[in-house]
């Protein structure tokens, strides 16, 4: 019996490292969230999904999680880890530099939304304390799916970007009250009284926060101090396991989340100089930890219960991402931002987030919330998390469009005067300006443009001559002087944007040169069959900067040096030309051979 436990254990364990190892680098390459990945490998191959069918069809026992136990000591440490990494990267002064937003915006629009969906929920025959426990949960966003579309997008700085994370910011702060709070809740039903347990929960609470950040800001210093001494990445590493898994019994110990104490931890740690060490280290697992918590967390998503009540279900979808846009963009509006602004905050944070898996699975496990009711939050939050891709993408649109009527800066309506012979250079970022900026040494003529209007317009009144425009439209290629053009160099870095541009202009001028900026070997091979003349990958020039600068510090004269950098750069340039010549090659005999068959 023993050794059938452990087995089970252990191929419940397989399944989890398989799916973060196989399943889900599969999910990335079609272009779908890894976190809806995890989540939905959760759902079907948890037991409630592909693991009901164990019985029926043995094979299935070591290709999906039969005993959600086995597994649950992996879900407690990715929780754990998440607060404690949400701790490290918040601080007191970052906090303090968003207080409007956070305290404000963010924390409003979680007691408001709280408020009305248990209000709802209340109404709808609930419990009060298993209304409030629904209402908290759904006020929750995702941080991970939001977090990422903006990076993605290079959006995180703009006024979009820190608005949706100010939001974010704070309904991360609240999860710690909310679990406070479920924990709190125990009992058989959801109308046990609480009045008797506040005074006592409290109070154990404030000694142990006290106990973890008296003892963290007395000892931590000193003992990464210690430890950073000793110069060993193992021991290292192993401390920050000490100090997480230590912080956490300490708020176990008083009836406390583990998570809690570890998130306490991670902010007490983002004070300290160790805090870009420990990022650094801690790295690495962060994608691992958050998929195996993402994995366990889709683990509860019971698919039958989407096919038992699809009406209800689709209602309750609708209804929680109307009613969540609709309080943020009030709220939004209440704090001046822009009508843009607001609508696209509203519907990326419309959604649903991961922390409801753990409010809702916290409170069934305290017997606050029945386990068909959680089943069907847990479906509703589910899929709305899978629609937050879409949804991002009609605010995108909606964004484009209030920008398309917004009365264009006068700056931006000035066309370039055509040099004669002369270069066009696409794109005036930090790659851009140092180009434009050898240039102008070497009193080459050139005209740059942009697609960033706040950047062209700022740009344009410190007194750089830029043009606003969209390289990939002819009619603007031809009012740079495409067609009396010496050359085009691209600096920009979307993909899809470089290749429709040269694209555009292999369409007027066919004998013109290219010059690509490029973001690997990989990249670069592929702008060389849509026919650029000369591509830079950036890996490959900071690896033989890198190397330029290495030799010449080792005493290798200037000299050889400079020759061997270019002997290296000549071959890398050769390589890549000639690995997309021959996949030109192979994919005409590809097409001539399609064309023989079908004729």
């Amino acid at each position: 019996m023993a050794g059938s436990v452990n087995i089970a254990a252990y191929s419940d364990a397989l399944v989890v490292l398989g799916t973060a190892g196989v399943v889900v680098p599969l999910v990335r390459r079609s272009g779908v969230s890894p976190v809806l990945g995890y989540l939905g490998a959760g759902a079907v191959l948890g037991p409630l999904g592909l693991g009901t069918f164990v019985k029926d069809v043995p094979l299935l026992y070591w290709l999906t999680v039969v005993d959600a136990k086995n597994v649950s000591a992996i879900a407690d440490l990715g929780i754990v880890f998440l607060l404690f990494l949400i701790g490290l990267e918040m601080s007191f002064q970052r906090l303090t530099k968003m207080r409007r937003l956070v305290l404000g915006l963010g924390l409003s629009q979680v007691l408001l939304t709280t408020t009305i969906f248990a209000w709802l929920a209340h109404m709808l025959g609930a419990g009060p304390t298993p209304a409030l426990v629904i209402g908290m949960a759904l006020a929750l966003s995702s941080t991970a799916i939001v977090i990422e579309l903006l990076s993605g997008q290079g959006r995180l700085n703009t006024s979009l970007g820190r608005t949706t994370f100010s939001v974010l910011l704070a309904q991360d702060l609240a999860v710690v009250p909310i679990l406070l709070f479920v924990s709190m809740a125990t009992g058989s039903d959801g109308s046990v009284s609480l009045s008797g347990k506040i005074g006592l929960a409290l109070l154990q609470t404030a000694v142990a926060l006290t106990a973890i950040v008296v003892l963290g800001r007395l000892f931590l210093r000193p003992l990464f101090r210690m430890v950073a001494s000793q110069q060993s990445n193992e021991l290292f590493v192993a401390t920050i396991l000490f100090v997480i898994v230590a912080t956490g019994v300490v708020a176990a110990s008083a009836g406390l989340s583990m998570a809690l104490g570890a998130f306490v931890a991670g902010l007490l740690l983002s004070e300290t100089e160790y805090r870009r060490a420990i990022e650094g280290i801690v790295a690495p697992f962060k994608g691992l930890l958050l998929g195996i918590f993402f994995f366990t967390v889709g683990m509860t998503i019971d698919i039958r219960e989407i096919i038992r009540e699809p009406v209800m279900l689709l209602v309750a979808v609708v209804g929680l991402i109307a009613i969540k846009t609709a309080i943020l963009l009030f709220l939004c509006r209440l704090f001046s931002l822009s009508w843009p602004v607001s609508l696209e905050a509203a519907l990326l944070l419309s959604a649903g987030g991961e922390f409801a898996f753990v409010v809702i699975d916290t409170a069934v496990s305290g017997q606050v919330m029945p386990q068909g009711v959680a089943s069907f939050w847990l479906a509703v939050t589910a899929l709305t998390m899978a629609l937050l891709p879409g949804l991002a993408a009609i605010g995108r649109r909606i964004d484009a469009w209030a920008d398309a009527r917004k009365p264009l800066d006068p700056e931006l309506e000035v066309r370039p005067a055509i040099p004669g012979s002369h270069a066009i250079v696409v794109g005036h970022g930090r790659v851009g300006q140092v180009v434009c900026a050898l240039l102008r040494r070497h009193k080459v003529p050139f005209i740059v443009t942009d697609s960033d209007a706040g950047a062209v317009g700022r740009d344009r009144r410190a007194g750089v001559d830029v043009y606003y425009g969209d390289a990939s439209s002819p009619a603007f290629l031809d009012s740079c002087g495409i067609r009396e053009a010496t050359g085009v160099i691209i600096t920009i870095h979307t993909q899809a944007t470089i290749d429709l541009v040269v694209q555009r202009v292999r369409a007027v001028r066919p004998d013109i040169p290219i010059i690509s900026r490029a973001r690997d070997a990989s990249h670069a091979k592929h702008l060389y069959s849509i026919g650029v003349t000369d591509a830079v990958p950036e890996t490959i020039e900071a690896s033989l900067q890198l190397s330029e600068a290495s030799l010449t510090w080792l005493g290798v004269p200037t000299g050889k040096v400079i020759a061997s950098i270019h002997e290296k750069r000549d071959e890398f340039r050769h390589e890549i030309q000639s690995a997309a010549q021959e996949a030109g090659r192979s994919a005409m005999l590809g097409i001539k051979a399609k064309s023989e068959k079908a004729g």
